[in-house]
């Protein structure tokens, strides 16, 4: 019986992640569209701020869920965690045009245009476009770990859209009926004729022109014509589609601290080569890190004996000093630290190995270990 009372509340569980996780998004997008297409929308208020408000805690849930992140780019994480999606310098410049995105959204769904101060709509729209533009970008930029179950994510990219796309098409509607009671339809100028021309459109075809405007200004954002701090917010990150940086190794990760230099430094100073292997752990290799351990491995060679020595103290050392390697100054400071050296250990190799570039070379190659 006691079983039979546990496969029952198991039951119960997953049905209520059922309709959490799939029925509550599946009837929102439904209604969404259905109000899109519909030329007597139901429930059009309630269903947008039911939109709005469940779907986006829904969305914070599932992201909290599957995506741990831990910090910026420069700073350490776990082996499993990500960083943060977002440059947490610059990603005001995101939250602050979605925040005003959103207020415009509820302000051209709940007041009609005969209501509205023309400033104040045209203003909500110019907003509602922004902000999709930027939901576009950041759909795009967690794009390439979402998978299963994180598409879901889309879903409420997707209904921001839709209800986008139905507000800005009403409102111009709504615009071009005030104009024609207004009598001043008699001889429309340019303007009027062009917006009264996309007004009579069909769905799909205005949905086309709204997504190209958007697909144009991410073109616009991300080759570098626009701001550079929106731009940052995408690129300033590790792990993500749109990410331009190399983090350091992960917390757990005990190895030289040049990896950590490597990896966390300047790329313009510590001059990244390559991604390696060191113990089954993906690394960022320099030459500097290359040189240095191909010292280690020569020493380790000929003088065994001397070489535990070394590593020891190496080991005792070298990792305390690599956890306060946190961000890219520290780094860039230890790698011209290291420079001496750096150049020691060169002219050592150059002085008694044979082939010294080979050796610097075939460091933290994968040899399947």
């Amino acid at each position: 019986m006691f079983l039979v009372f546990l496969c029952f509340g198991d039951i119960i569980k997953y049905v209520i992640f059922g309709w959490i996780a799939f029925v509550i998004p599946a009837t929102l997008t439904f209604l969404n569209i259905w109000n899109l297409c519909s030329k007597k929308p139901n429930a059009r208020k309630i269903t947008a701020w039911l939109t709005l408000i469940v779907g986006g805690i829904l969305y914070v849930m599932l992201f909290s869920m599957s995506f741990n992140t831990g910090g910026d780019w420069w700073e350490q994480v776990y082996p499993h965690d990500l960083h943060y999606s977002l440059s947490s310098e610059y990603s005001w410049t995101v939250i602050i045009p979605t925040v005003l995105g959103i207020a415009g959204l509820l302000i051209l769904i709940n007041i009609k245009a005969e209501k509205l101060p023309p400033l104040v709509s045209a203003g909500s729209i110019a907003a509602v476009v922004l902000m999709n533009v930027l939901q576009i970008i950041y759909a795009v930029q967690i794009g390439k770990n979402v998978d299963g179950i994180e598409l879901m994510l889309y879903v409420y990219h997707a209904n921001i859209f839709i209800l986008s796309l139905s507000a800005v098409r009403d409102q111009i509607k709504q615009q071009l009926e005030i104009f024609a009671e207004r009598g001043n339809d008699d001889k429309p100028n340019w303007l009027s004729r062009k917006i009264n021309s996309i007004s009579r459109y069909g769905i799909l075809v205005f949905a086309c022109l709204f997504f190209i405007i958007a697909v144009l200004e991410i073109i616009f954002i991300l080759t570098g014509q626009g701001a550079d701090a929106p731009i940052k917010a995408f690129t300033d990150t590790a792990d993500w589609t749109f990410s331009k940086q190399i983090p350091p190794p992960p917390k757990e990760y005990k190895g030289h601290y040049l990896c950590t230099v490597a990896a966390g430094g300047d790329p313009k100073v510590v001059k990244p080569l390559r991604y390696g292997t060191r113990h089954g752990v993906t690394i960022v290799v320099n030459r500097q890190l290359c040189i240095a351990n191909a010292f280690e491995d020569y020493i380790h060679e000929k003088l065994p004996k001397f070489h535990k020595f070394i590593r020891g103290a190496y080991d005792k050392y070298g990792y305390p000093v690599s956890k306060h390697i946190t961000t890219p100054r520290r780094a860039n400071f230890v790698y011209f630290l290291m420079k001496p050296l750096e150049w020691l250990f060169l002219i050592f190799l150059y002085a008694f190995d044979v082939n010294p570039e080979r050796r610097i070379s075939s460091q933290y190659l994968y040899r399947g270990e």
